[in-house]
Formats: structure tokens, C-alpha cells, sequence
């Protein structure tokens, strides 16, 4: 029983799927997530929803990266077992 069914999904609500994303240069992620689980520390290169690249460093493994990325470049990120939170 989801004692939370009544209440909207907003950003700041916990994720309800997820799913591992693997990085690359020409795909854009096929759900827009509202985060990202960073597995092992590294460096994330994304493409924003906003249209904004960025490259966030030393992001630390156990790391929630609330930022919706449409794409996880493969690039420049050398972080891994990144996960979709959404």
C-alpha cells in the first residue's frame, strides 16, 4: 500500500524509478531524470535540460547530483555505476 498515492510528484519527492544510464557523445537519456546517482568517484560531463554543458569534478561515489541532464557525455566523465533517479 503507497500511503503517499494522494500526494503529486514533485522535485523534491523521493524518486519513484531508476535506471542505469551508460555515457555517450551522440545519445540523449531516454527519460529526463531529475538526478543522478554517482557509484564511483569521478567526473560527470552533462548536457542539461537547459541546453548547458557542464563538467562537474571529483563528484564523490554515494553522491546524489540533483541536476536534470539530458545527456551524460561520455566525454570527460570518469565517474561510473552512474544511476537515473526520476
Amino acid at each position: 500500500m503507497d500511503k503517499f498515492s494522494d500526494y503529486p510528484t514533485s522535485l523534491t519527492a523521493p524518486a519513484r524509478d531508476a535506471a542505469a544510464i551508460v555515457p555517450s557523445d551522440a545519445a540523449d537519456l531516454a527519460v529526463l531524470p531529475r538526478a543522478l546517482f554517482i557509484g564511483q568517484t569521478g567526473d560527470v560531463a552533462a548536457r542539461l535540460a537547459g541546453g548547458q554543458t557542464v563538467l562537474f569534478r571529483n563528484v564523490q561515489a554515494g553522491s546524489v547530483l540533483p541536476v536534470r541532464v539530458a545527456r551524460l557525455n561520455a566525454t570527460g566523465t570518469t565517474a561510473t555505476d552512474i544511476v537515473a533517479l526520476w
